[in-house]
C-alpha cells in the first residue's frame, strides 16, 4: 500500500517532469514563431523586389538576383539549437572542481570527469567564456523533491547553450525501485533536462535534501559542506509567494563560475 508521503513524492516528481517538458515545448514554439516571422519578412522582401523589377526594366537582373537571395534564414535560436557541443578538451583522467561564487555564498562542486566527461567538458567550456556569470538560480522546489535549479542565462527555465550533451553516469545511484525512482542524495549536483534522453544543456540542479527522481538526470558532481549549507539556507527561506515550487524568495545570482583542475 502506498503511503501518503510516498504518493506526495510521486506527484512532485511527475510535476517536475511535466514542467521540464512544458519548458522544452515553449522553446520549440518560440523557435517555430521566429521562423514564421523571418519567413514572412523574406516574403515581403521578395514582393518588394518584384515590384522594383516591374518599375525599372533596366535593373531586372540585379533585382531578380536580390529576390533569389532573400530566402528565409534560421533565427538565432534555431541556429543555436543545431550547434555542436564543445570539442573535448579536458583531461578525462584528471579531477575537476566547479566553483560558484553566488550572492548567497560560495559553492564548490567536485566533478566526476572520468564518469561524466561530456558534462564536465561542456561546463568548463561554458564557464571559461563567462556563460554562467550574472545568471540567476531561477527555481527552488521545497516539497516532494528538494532542489535549487540554476544555469539558465534567461532566468526563466527556457534558456540553454544552443546544443545538447549526452546523458552520462545514469547507473551511479543504483537500480530504480518499484516507483521508478532512485535517491539523489543531499549534496548531489545533476543535469536538468526535458524528460527526454540527451536533452541536457546548461541547466543543473543542486540537491539539498535526499530526493527521489527517475535515474534520467546525469549526476556529475558533489557540493562541499559549505555549499550544501548555503543551499539549505536558501531553501529554508522558501519560495516567492509561499508556493512549493518557483523562484527562491532569497534571490540567488551566480556572480562568477569557474571550472579548473582540482
Amino acid at each position: 500500500m502506498v503511503s501518503s508521503d510516498q504518493r506526495r513524492r510521486q506527484l512532485a516528481r511527475e510535476k517536475f517532469e511535466r514542467q521540464q517538458q512544458r519548458r522544452e515545448e515553449a522553446r520549440r514554439k518560440t523557435r517555430r514563431l521566429a521562423v514564421i516571422i523571418v519567413s514572412a519578412v523574406a516574403v515581403v522582401a521578395v514582393i518588394g523586389a518584384g515590384a522594383y523589377v516591374s518599375r525599372d526594366g533596366d535593373d531586372t537582373k540585379d533585382s531578380a538576383d536580390a529576390a533569389a537571395s532573400a530566402s528565409p534564414t534560421p533565427s538565432p535560436s534555431e541556429s543555436e539549437s543545431k550547434a555542436p557541443e564543445p570539442a573535448m578538451k579536458i583531461d578525462k583522467k584528471a579531477k575537476y572542481s566547479m566553483s560558484l561564487k553566488t550572492s548567497q555564498g560560495d559553492i564548490a562542486i567536485a566533478m566526476d570527469a572520468a564518469k561524466t566527461p561530456h558534462t564536465t567538458n561542456s561546463f568548463k567550456a561554458l564557464a571559461d567564456k563567462g556563460y554562467f556569470d550574472s545568471t540567476k538560480c531561477h527555481r527552488l522546489t521545497t516539497e516532494g523533491i528538494f532542489v535549487l535549479q540554476c544555469g539558465d542565462p534567461k532566468g526563466d527555465g527556457t534558456g540553454g547553450p544552443g546544443y545538447t550533451i549526452p546523458d552520462e553516469n545514469l547507473t551511479a545511484l543504483g537500480k530504480a525501485g518499484d516507483d521508478g525512482a532512485v535517491t539523489y542524495p543531499a549534496g548531489t549536483v545533476a543535469m536538468a533536462n526535458t524528460g527526454q534522453p540527451g536533452t541536457g544543456g546548461s541547466q543543473f540542479f543542486l540537491v539539498y535534501k535526499d530526493t527521489k527522481l527517475p535515474p534520467s538526470y546525469t549526476p556529475f558532481g558533489t557540493m562541499d559542506d559549505a555549499g550544501l549549507k548555503a543551499v539549505k539556507k536558501i531553501a529554508a527561506a522558501g519560495v516567492t509567494g509561499g508556493a512549493a515550487d518557483g523562484a527562491p524568495k532569497k534571490a540567488v545570482t551566480v556572480e562568477k563560475a569557474t571550472v579548473d583542475k582540482a
